[in-house]
């Protein structure tokens, strides 16, 4: 009898297989492949291996691989690949080789299986180990649910590594640079290990695992995970304004040092994040595990806590903002979109889906939010699952002001707001850092009949009693004409650094003088509208002729809020105008200051291993001395992990020249990301597109 036989070597073939999987930009040495589609391996045996002796194959994943839970396939040699089941085709042999083509389902679940291979030779059998790949999801092929048709969009939502977050104001949209990192060294590892640190998969394994074939199952689970409630996740929540412990979440450039962080520290929650932190971070694991995702950025963003789509905000006399009631309008919020289809649903609620990680409400009991179909938010379709009330709410629910008394516990409604609810929905362009306003993609055209309709649709299904629903009409009728109207004006920059100057403008809508007291209240708040400190206040009182406009010069100075202001650099400024014989009238507006610039140069011609200089140059544009100057830099294929630079004190209009060497280890288009600190500028950020030449 003859001796068995032994696998004296396996090749992969990494380089072919990745070049045909679009998995070549994954390190190591592992093979990464895509479901639904055939890799070809080379197995040489010791021994004389012959054509005609039967090879049974076994792929499994997981910790109980079944072949009924689909996480386990045996099967043989066949002349033909299969769509619904695995299959091996014999490609070529050589003595004692084999080439071989596997192909997956494109149903498989994705993860880390081990391939084995039994052997039957004169009637005896061995089963010898292959060792491991990774099976990711597949937007290349037309039967993965996660097929994307247009090439463009699959590399500028899989392949990209780079991406531009939009933040700040309605009126005022700024963006910054992220790096995703999904291809860097190590975070495919970090983002299978999220999906084995699950609640489901500590619960029961061996199902989780199989459910791992659906992009449904696996987005949701990662927006609970990405999140560190419920399940020690990756990133926990802080929007205090004070980030001790931590890292404030503003300071952050990239995922791949959050990622990487978390699993250091032994799976400990990495502090701090925001919206836009927690987005960015689901992005890169989305896409690392081959689901096409994009982060979105929706302005003036409801939090609808009792679900009734009314949004309701408090401010007492003098102006102040009144913490009651749990519902409020962040300034901006960030989640994603994953691209699949619904099978659940039916093919016309396919595409976009909304997928959230940041932790605001509970859903089936854990902090996780989604998917839910951006096509049913569009047409109110809220009870199709996950989560549509939640989400149909931030882009569409109906604010009302009320004025409180503390004294009478008596509330008084100021004024009804049905349009300013989602504005400037934003996300990047495919292909450049420009802002693409996907609002209608969201919601039919503010102000229109058809979305009143698409409203009253929704509201009938989130809010059964017709009552409640009525609230909104009703306190539009109560609420009597105004007999002034006012705003605020920007008048010069809002610079940090520089005082803020702003113009009250107030209009008497009479044709009767009218006395009116304004009382007026500056608040440092953070993006999610929390107010954090007060930095001003003052009462102006002013008669208006019949129809007169008067306008009314406001200063804040750089000194009154210098102390105050939060990282996200933000203020509210509010005046609750009362007005003699006549209703109360608020007037309001958000201010985004802004940082002062900081600028790069890539010094030279930049190759791949050879080492370059970037200068970056910042001037102090404030009258005192800065102090505490950080300066950080990262970039994927260009730093290994970040770069930190003390920065000396600057003196009053000083200017820093830093100046810091890169050596590019691959070529193409780069970016690197900056980001700069002291003691009274916070996360001053820039980024560069570098091209790096072979």
């Amino acid at each position: 009898m003859g001796q068995a036989l032994t696998l004296r070597e396996i090749n992969w073939q990494r380089n072919e297989n990745g070049s045909a999987h679009h998995t070549d930009k994954y390190p190591g040495k592992e093979l990464v492949v895509r479901r639904g589609q055939a890799f070809t391996i080379t197995l040489t045996f010791s021994g004389e291996w012959k054509s005609d002796q039967g090879l049974t194959f076994i792929a499994r994943t997981g910790p109980r691989p079944s072949l009924q839970a689909k996480t386990q396939a045996v099967f043989d040699i066949s002349k033909t690949a299969s769509k619904d089941t695995w299959s091996a085709v014999l490609q070529s042999t050589s003595s004692g080789s084999a080439s071989i083509s596997i192909s997956s389902p494109a149903t498989a679940p994705i993860g880390r299986y081990r391939l084995s291979v039994k052997v039957f030779l004169g009637g005896r059998s061995s089963t010898l180990d292959i060792g491991m790949f990774v099976l990711l999801f597949n937007p290349w092929s037309k039967e993965d649910e996660v097929f994307m048709p247009d090439p463009a969009e699959r590399n500028e939502y899989v392949l990209e590594e780079f991406g531009v977050l939009f933040v700040g104001g309605a009126s005022y949209i700024h963006s910054f640079g992220w790096n995703y990192g999904q291809f860097q060294k190590d975070i495919l590892d970090i983002c299978l290990s999220i999906l084995d640190r699950s609640l489901g998969y500590r619960r029961d394994a061996a199902t989780d695992v199989s459910r791992r074939n659906d992009p449904k199952y696996v987005g949701r689970v990662l927006t609970a995970m990405v999140n560190s409630l419920d399940d020690n996740g990756v990133l926990m929540g802080n929007w205090s304004g004070d980030y001790s412990g931590g890292k404030s979440p503003n300071s952050w450039s990239g995922s791949v040092a959050i990622l990487v962080n978390w699993k250091q520290s032994g799976y400990r929650p990495v502090k701090f994040g925001q919206c836009w932190v927690f987005a960015a971070v689901l992005a890169t694991v989305l896409r690392c595990l081959g689901i096409p995702s994009r982060a979105i950025s929706n302005f003036n963003s409801a939090h609808d806590v009792d679900e009734n789509l009314i949004v309701d905000e408090y401010y007492d006399s003098d102006g102040n903002p009144v913490k009651k009631g749990l519902d409020s309008v962040w300034n901006f919020h960030v989640w994603n979109e994953g691209w699949f289809t619904r099978s659940d649903l039916g093919s016309s609620y396919g595409g976009w889906q909304v997928l959230d990680a940041t932790p605001q409400e509970t859903s089936e009991g854990i902090y996780q939010c989604g998917p839910a179909s951006v096509t049913a938010i569009k047409e109110g379709d809220v009870d199709l699952k996950y989560d549509a009330p939640f989400i149909f709410a931030e882009v569409n629910a109906d604010r009302i002001a009320w004025s409180y008394n503390y004294k009478t516990g008596k509330k008084t409604p100021l004024h009804t707001d049905t349009k300013t609810i989602g504005q400037s929905i934003s996300t990047k362009a495919v292909g450049s850092y420009a802002r693409v306003d996907v609002t209608n993609n969201y919601k039919y055209e503010e102000g229109s009949q058809k979305e009143r309709e698409i409203f009253k649709k929704a509201q009938e299904k989130m809010v059964p009693d017709a009552e409640l629903r009525g609230t909104s009409a009703r306190l539009l009728e109560i609420i009597p004409k105004p007999d002034i109207s006012g705003k605020f004006k920007v008048d010069g920059p809002l610079e940090v650094g520089k005082d803020v100057n702003l113009i009250l403008i107030l209009s008497n809508l009479t044709s009767v003088a009218r006395n009116v007291k304004a009382n007026i209240t500056a608040w440092a708040i953070v993006y999610t509208r929390k107010p954090i400190r007060e930095i001003w206040k003052d009462t102006l009182s002013v008669t208006l002729a019949a129809n007169e406009e008067k306008q009314l010069p406001i200063k804040i100075t750089y000194a009154e809020y210098q102390q105050r202001l939060t990282t996200d650099n933000m203020i509210q400024i509010t005046a609750l105008c009362q007005v003699q014989s006549g209703t109360e009238v608020l007037i309001q507006r958000e201010l985004t200051m802004t940082n002062p610039p900081i600028d790069m140069k890539v010094l030279g011609e930049v190759k791949v291993n050879e080492a370059v200089d970037v200068e970056v140059m910042f001037t102090n544009p404030i009258n005192e001395e800065v102090k505490d100057c950080m300066l950080r830099a990262e970039g994927n294929d260009l730093l290994k992990g970040s770069l930190k630079i003390n920065v000396p004190s600057l003196k009053p209009n000083e200017r820093s020249a830093v100046q810091f060497e890169i050596i590019p280890t691959k070529s193409g288009t780069k970016q690197l990301l900056i980001n700069f600190s002291c003691d009274k500028f916070s996360d001053i950020k820039a980024f560069e597109t570098i091209n790096v030449a072979k």
